[in-house]
């Protein structure tokens, strides 16, 4: 087991390594100057030329490349220019509220989705089926900013049941009920098309396992069908479903960045749009780059715990 963490570990640097590439092509490729952005009203010949040279965007693409790249090995992502501190800092400290949020939702899809597939399984071509099929295709198809204004429209304007943004409340806020408060929108909404998906993919997974020959015999054995469901197929479905929660996950972790943003929700999305529109290179870069490698973390926690799972795999 201890090996082949490794070895995933191992194969997941280059990976790493081709993240920061991307990263820093795309961001070198959006068009317009930065220091021109940064200078503003102020942005004369020789005021640009001054905030190139600090930045180093005077030097050629692969050496701005590899000044950033041993910075980032150091622990370094630079300054933020349009907030005055360590670029380190702040995406932490934004990341934090994105785990939140994202953890929420990633919960609620993994029980609701896995709830959904199993019984649209275990009731095939029933009544039972085609509602949860019907409303799978519908979360599926639905976009997620739309229905976050939607949940606004009804929960916080009409019925005033849940508060329509933020993290907490503005006087008097700060509590875990004040947060749960205002995480359950924002949540639902991220969590509704990965629902879906998992509901769907947890459907064919279990109507695969239910047709094998040992479901059969644990059947004429007398088994009980909550038992054959639960402690047998389930949990052979299950091992084709982790991938795809892994998946998800980086899903939710990237959704965020738009929820967020409807929502006014303080994480690294939210974050991320305020520093493109500045032009805040640095920034955007150190953001993209640690959600990018959550995403490919949270696949490799999913590889590790299907590795434990499925006995297969261990041979």
């Amino acid at each position: 087991m201890l090996a082949y963490f490794l070895k995933r570990l191992l194969m997941a640097v280059p990976v790493l390594f081709g993240l920061t590439v991307i990263v820093f092509l795309i961001m070198a490729m959006i068009p317009g100057d930065p220091a021109t952005a940064i200078l503003g009203a102020y942005a004369t010949p020789e005021n640009v030329e001054r905030i190139n040279r600090q930045l180093g965007l005077d030097r050629s693409l692969p050496e701005q490349y590899f000044i950033w790249l041993g910075n980032l090995l150091q622990g370094d992502f630079g300054r933020s220019y349009s907030l005055n501190r360590p670029v380190i800092d702040e995406v932490l400290e934004r990341f934090n509220a994105t785990l939140i949020l994202a953890g929420a939702s990633l919960v609620l899809c993994t029980v609701f989705g896995l709830v959904a597939g199993i019984v649209s399984a275990v009731r095939q071509f029933s009544w039972t089926d085609r509602i949860v099929t019907f409303f799978v295709l519908v979360g599926i198809s639905m976009p997620s900013f739309w229905l976050g204004l939607i949940l606004i429209l009804v929960f916080a304007v009409n019925l005033r049941w849940l508060p329509p943004s933020g993290m907490y409340a503005i006087y008097g806020g700060g509590g875990p009920l004040d947060l749960l408060l205002h995480l359950a929108l924002p949540a639902i909404t991220l969590a509704v098309v990965a629902t879906g998906v998992i509901a769907r993919l947890t459907r064919a997974a279990m109507l695969e396992v239910l047709r094998q020959d040992y479901i059969r015999t644990a059947r004429a054995k007398g088994l009980s069908e909550r038992r054959v469901i639960y402690r047998h197929a389930f949990k052979a479905a299950l091992v084709g479903v982790i991938p795809v929660i892994g998946i998800q996950a980086g899903f939710v972790l990237g959704g965020a960045v738009y929820i967020e943003t409807v929502f006014q929700w303080p994480g690294i999305g939210r974050m991320l749009v305020q520093a493109i529109s500045t032009r805040d290179l640095l920034l955007v870069q150190g953001g993209v780059l640690v959600v990018a490698a959550s995403y490919v973390l949270f696949n490799l926690l999913a590889d590790m715990v299907q590795h434990m799972l499925d006995p297969r795999l261990k041979t």
